[in-house]
């Protein structure tokens, strides 16, 4: 019986993502735990692997495919001894999910795309959201607003029409830009997109008075009008950043943040750093760790938030989400965004073990090679740019945390001590909150107690 292959999910949240490479080709025989194809989640490339033995009888979604769904078809495996050709043209009937091998033609895909909804047929109803899940069944050709129909699914109208939301307001997240039930829900959320009391029983029609911005972006077309042609160039945005502008913009339109800084004099903190990488031990002539300072902020706000519980905290609508461990994600730059890997229980680890996991952790990192569970969660976060010469800046809270520590350069400035005039490396840092879970005096709590860790170092290290 033939083996079919699909789109695995690779976290609990992934929908869709890019068949980047097939390390196999028709023909090839594979067996149990062989990687066959790598996958393109927002944020990293993962490798899928084969799990029984047999021979590569059909690709049937070609390398290079964007906005592949979970569950659905992407290879064929004839079983050992079975029919290679039998197994190819089998097309995969026995898969568990819509197939992506038998997309109709076209035209026959515009006409489902514009087929209108029917209240007779409760069965229709039922059945369509199932077929949006196939791209290749129902993504319609790239469109612009500027007064032209807008593509989105039926449960995506269905859900507008009930809040009273213009879907033509609305920015779509699926494929080539349709509008999908979470971008419904998310415009019902932040209040935009509603409907004129005259169109609101249309949602889905789109006037030629609509404007060209909507509510979550500007077109392209709104923005180009400004230029002449020739004097630009055209970037199709990729997942990781269409992923970043979807949830920073989440949180500031949901999250209220506050800032508390502070000043935290480094020249403790620099010395006990020069005398533990001094007495490293060696492995193979190579000392076994190199401490950053960047090492010593996570220990110091893991430590922090351990201290003070009360910000070791998630909002949700219902509770407040309490952590027992100060799970700290730390902002990496890679091309065309960022990453935010986690130290789990950074508070329990020595500084040598968090500054070789944050090593290894960057590294797989910039290669796209972290697992969604490296860097998904966390309870708090550590952005510093102070390698990049700056001296103070506030960062956007990553959800669900609470907090997020924006950390600048350590420089020479003029303090006062005892009185008189003096010379210290001071470091500023920036405390963003969200005020619905930590309070002003709660965050200034949190932030004296990383204070007194980077200025007193040694109690890090008991």
């Amino acid at each position: 019986m033939p083996i079919n292959i699909t789109m695995p999910a690779l976290s609990p949240t992934m929908e869709e993502g890019n068949l980047a490479k097939w390390l196999v080709k028709e023909g090839d025989k594979v067996g149990p735990g062989d990687v066959i194809a790598e996958i393109e989640t927002d944020k990293a490339t993962m490798e899928v692997e084969a799990v029984d033995e047999g021979t590569v009888a059909k690709i049937v979604v070609p390398a290079g495919t964007e906005g592949v769904k979970v569950n659905a078809l992407i290879a064929i495996i004839a079983a050992e001894g079975e029919n290679v050709e039998a197994a190819a043209n089998s097309g995969g009937a026995s898969a568990p999910a819509p197939a992506a091998a038998e997309a109709p033609k076209p035209d026959a895909a515009k006409q489902e795309a514009e087929k209108p909804e029917t209240a007779s047929d409760p069965a229709a109803k039922l059945d369509k959201p199932i077929r949006d899940q196939n791209p290749a069944a129902s993504a319609p050709a790239p469109t612009t607003q500027t007064g032209e129909r807008v593509f989105s699914s039926p449960l995506a109208r269905r859900i507008a029409k009930d809040a009273g939301v213009d879907v033509a307001q609305i920015s779509g997240s699926g494929p080539h830009g349709r509008v999908v039930k979470k971008d419904v829900e998310a415009a019902i959320a932040s209040g935009t997109g509603k409907a004129p009391a005259a169109t609101a029983a249309a949602p889905q029609a789109v006037s030629s008075a609509a404007p060209a911005t909507a509510s979550k972006g500007t077109s392209t077309d709104a923005v180009l009008k400004n230029f002449t042609d020739g004097s630009y160039e055209l970037v199709k945005h990729d997942g990781m950043r269409k992923t970043i502008a979807r949830r920073l913009q989440e949180s500031k339109q949901t999250i209220p943040h506050f800032y508390v800084t502070v000043d935290c004099e480094l020249d403790a903190l620099l010395a006990l750093r020069a005398q533990l990488n001094k007495s490293a031990p060696l492995k193979d002539d190579k000392p076994v760790y190199k401490l950053s300072v960047n090492d010593m902020v996570i220990k110091a706000l893991a430590l922090a938030l351990r201290d003070v519980p009360d910000a070791n905290v998630s909002w949700t609508d219902e509770n407040m989400v309490m952590h027992k461990h100060s799970d700290v994600g730390v902002a990496v730059s890679i091309p065309g965004g960022l990453i935010t890997p986690i130290i789990r229980s950074a508070e329990q680890k020595t500084l040598s073990a968090i500054s070789n996991e944050m090593k290894d952790l960057g590294k797989r990192a910039k290669d796209r090679k972290l697992k969604p569970e490296e860097y998904q969660g966390g309870t708090s976060s550590v952005s510093n740019m102070g390698m990049m010469g700056v001296k103070d800046f506030a960062a956007v809270i990553n959800p669900p945390h609470a907090t997020i520590l924006a950390v600048g350069a350590g420089e020479q400035r003029p303090v006062v001590k005892d009185g008189a005039l003096a010379i210290a490396t001071v470091m500023s840092v920036t405390l963003s909150t969200d005020h619905r879970a930590v309070d002003g005096a709660l965050g200034a709590q949190l932030l004296a107690a990383f204070k007194g860790y980077i200025e007193n170092p040694m109690g890090m290290l008991v």
